[in-house]
Formats: C-alpha cells, structure tokens, sequence
C-alpha cells in the first residue's frame, strides 16, 4: 500500500528490538515509503534483538545509544546527521521500560529506585532527545516528531503499573516541548496512544491477553496491529500532516471513545 510519500525524508527510529516491536514495523514502512534512516537501540537491547537483519533487509545503519545518555544522543545525532546526508525529517521515539513490571511489583509497593529508571527510560529520555535535536539544530523545518503512548496515560489500567505515569509523562513533554520546537523550529510533535499490542515488551505486562481481548470487544473497528501502527506513523511523517501538532492521536480502533460495547455487556449478562 506504500505511496512513497517518505521519498527523500531522512530520520532515526529508536527501539527495533525484534520483528514483533512496532518500531520494526515502522522500519519497514517507512522504507517502503521511501524514507531513509539510521536505527538505534541502547548496546543490550541491541545485543538481545535481531536489528542488524533489519537493517540489512532496509539498507539502514545501526548506531547504538543509550537514549538517557546525553553524550550517547549527541554522537548518535551527529553521525544520523552525516550518514544520512542533512538535516532530520522524522524520529520515532518507541521506548518504555519498567522493571517494576518485569520483578512483578504491585503498584502499591513499588521499588522507587526501579521508579525512577523506569521513568527515565520510558518518558525523560524523549525530553532528552527532543533537547539534543534542538539546540543541535538537527531537525527541517516542517519535521515530524513521534513518540508511543497508552491510553493508561489517562485512564486506570491496574496491572499497567508505573508504565501508566511514565506514558502520562512521555505525553506531557509531547506538549510542553513540542510547543517550543514548533515556535521556533517549524517541528511538529505528537503521541500515538496505540491500542495493547502483543509485542515482545507489552508481553511483560501481568493480564496483557485480558487487556487485548477487553479492547477487541470494546473497539468498533477491533485494536490496531502493530503494522496499522506502522502506517499511521509513516502519515504523521509525511507532509500530508504538516500542522498537526502538540496532540496525543489515538489509535485504537475507536475504543477511547466507547463507554461500553454490546458485546461487554452480553457477557456479562451471561456471567
């Protein structure tokens, strides 16, 4: 269904682990679309993925950064910069992390040490990022910007844990940063909130089929895949998007929208 509406964009996709992570996905749509970009990931992410294999099958490079690094950001920026030729166009920010929900840490007697690298990780580093690329001067005018959320950032999600105020966080910045860098750079900066998506780290998350199956049944259009994601994406890249900005955009077949569906309710009529 590509268009190659990327042709002759340049950009950098953070957090391809395997072939099940939406980055991947993403990757690959924006190669198809046209778009040429360097992918990274942080060194033990990198050493646990396949990302050398897709960057090969894109005719990308990988450069390793840890994105709550400032100095590993800045090289990582800079060598973007002069392996692809120019200025960015479009970076995806597809990181999250919490080690409270991979040592199965209720909610209510969280490890605040694990917390704070949770939250660092998952929601600071894209301040850190977004930081780096602005005084770097490294993004075009009209550039886009794209960091992946959850509707957890606004609603309870129990077993979502500390992942809930680290998405709510990661949206904040969207929008506190997202207005300077359209001020004074003509960048656009946006949150998707995807539907749950079986994904290597969405399978950390206690009750994951659950959340998958309640959104299925609530969704007028059933939960967006990980390729829908993908597409969706490569949109908010390219030009046809080039005011929309500072907005977190749900994508989850309609399911943020929804009270509750027939379907929640015959079976629980059933119950």
């Amino acid at each position: 269904m590509s268009h190659r509406i990327l042709e002759g964009k340049r950009g950098v996709i953070f957090g391809a682990l395997d072939d099940q992570s939406i980055a991947w996905k993403t990757a690959k749509a924006v190669a198809d679309a046209g778009g040429k970009f360097v992918l990274t990931n942080a060194p033990v992410a990198m050493r646990m993925g396949t990302i050398n294999n897709l960057a090969e099958e894109t005719g990308s490079i990988v450069i390793p950064a840890d994105a709550t690094n400032m100095e590993d950001l800045e090289n990582l920026v800079d060598k973007a910069v002069e392996n692809l030729g120019g200025k960015l166009d479009f970076v995806l920010h597809s990181i999250g992390m919490s080690i409270n929900v991979r040592k199965g840490k209720h909610y209510t007697d969280l490890n605040h040490d694990w917390m704070a690298k949770g939250w660092d990780v998952s929601a600071v580093s894209f301040h850190k990022l977004m930081q780096t690329l602005y005084k770097k001067d490294a993004m075009n005018a009209w550039g886009s910007i794209v960091g992946l959320s959850y509707i957890a950032a606004q609603r309870t999600f129990p077993n979502y844990n500390d992942m809930a105020d680290n998405k709510a966080y990661l949206e904040s910045i969207a929008r506190s940063f997202g207005y300077f860098f359209g001020k004074e750079k003509k960048v656009r900066v946006n949150t998707i909130s995807q539907s749950p998506t079986l994904t290597t780290a969405g399978k950390g998350v206690k009750g994951l089929d659950g959340f998958l199956h309640y959104a299925e049944k609530t969704a007028p259009l059933g939960n967006a895949t990980a390729e829908d994601c993908a597409n969706y994406t490569v949109m908010m890249f390219s030009d046809y998007t080039k005011k929309v900005t500072l907005q977190n955009l749900f994508h989850d077949g309609g399911f943020s929208n929804v009270g509750v569906s027939q379907e929640i309710i015959d079976a629980l009529d059933q119950s």
